[in-house]
This record gives C-alpha cells, structure tokens and sequence, in this order.
C-alpha cells in the first residue's frame, strides 16, 4: 500500500509564497497530482505532473504563479506557490494516479496522502 505525506502548509499573508512537498513510501511510476479542499467545497484539481516531470497542467486560477515539480530518485513532487491568494486557502492533497494519462479527475487518482494546511490572509 503506497502512502503520501505532505508537508509545507502553514500560515502567511497575501502576496507570500509556500512550498509543498508530498513524499511517497515507495517508487511513483505513474502521473502525480495536487488537488485542493476548502471548507464546504468539492475537492479540486489544482495541478499534475506526468512521470518524467517534463509535462505539466494547472488550474485556471493558478496558472503563472504555482510550479508543480517532481523528484524520482527521492519519490518526491513538490508544488511551489507564489503570489498567494485568500481563495488558494485549503487542504492541499497530493495523489498518484492510476494511469499516465495527465488527467484532472479526482476518481481517476487511486492513492491520496493526509493533507497539508494552507492558509492565506487578506
């Protein structure tokens, strides 16, 4: 059973950035993911990154300012956040996909982590 820890969340203001990263307990030959939570919403695809890191894909909203990047020889992805906003608030997961395949849908993500904190004043 492959397991995830994140790590990196914490308190700043608005316009800071934040560092994450997401640890796997064995080799991740497959696409990785971040996805998001906030309060009373649905869980969001915020970013992936495909095995060899060379292929990336964002959210909309956070296109320009977060970098998702990937470390196999430490089974590691990392997601670097700049320019936060308040609406970036939230529990921020990291997961393996099943396939490949670059995908943005949550139930195509088979492994999960606990989650890490975000959290972004005005």
């Amino acid at each position: 059973q492959m397991q995830l820890v994140e790590s990196g969340g914490g308190l700043v203001e608005a316009g800071e950035s934040l560092r994450l990263s997401c640890v796997a307990s064995g080799r991740t030959f497959t696409t990785m993911a971040w996805f998001r939570q906030a309060p009373g919403k649905e869980r969001e695809f915020v970013s992936a990154i495909d095995l060899g890191g060379g292929t990336t894909s964002y959210r909309d909203s956070v296109k320009g300012r977060f970098t998702m990047s990937r470390d196999n020889a430490k089974n590691t992805v990392y997601l670097e956040m700049n320019s936060l906003k308040p609406e970036d608030s939230a529990t921020y997961y990291c997961a393996i996909a099943q396939g490949a395949a670059l995908t943005t849908r949550r139930d195509e993500y088979v492994y999960w982590g606990q989650g890490t904190q975000v959290t972004v004043s005005s």
